[in-house]
């Protein structure tokens, strides 16, 4: 399938749509049934996560969102360009590392980027 590229300006109701998106990419890109929940709500923590950090530090920049199906691996990667993280980074982080199967986290000074993946069918 490649890459759906999605993004957002920083406000709460479009983690929703995100999460929605994530979803239908994730059900196309052959993700198993019972795994599709995780998915959505790791991808909407990440997603809160980026809002969150981009109204304090950078409300014009948009949050961007990379959904790939790389074959055997379903990947979502959300971006943000906030150069300082929010302080309750702890709780949202601890669910989306319960949720996926993989994940990455790399921070730069320019902002940080999620990298998550399933397993597909």
């Amino acid at each position: 399938m490649g890459t759906v590229e999605v993004a957002f300006s920083a406000l709460p109701i479009h983690v929703r749509t995100a999460r929605m998106v994530t979803k239908a990419v994730a059900v196309r890109s052959g993700v198993a049934e019972q795994l599709l929940d995780e998915v959505r709500l790791a991808v909407g923590e990440a997603c809160s996560r980026a809002v969150e950090a981009h109204q304090k530090h950078c409300p014009e920049e948009p949050v961007r969102l990379a959904l790939t199906d790389a074959g055997e691996r379903f990947s979502v990667a959300v971006s943000d360009r906030a150069q300082s993280q929010p302080e309750d980074d702890g709780l949202s982080m601890a669910v989306i590392k319960g949720l996926a199967d993989e994940l990455e986290i790399v921070s730069t000074p320019e902002g940080t980027t999620i990298s998550m993946s399933w397993p597909t069918r």
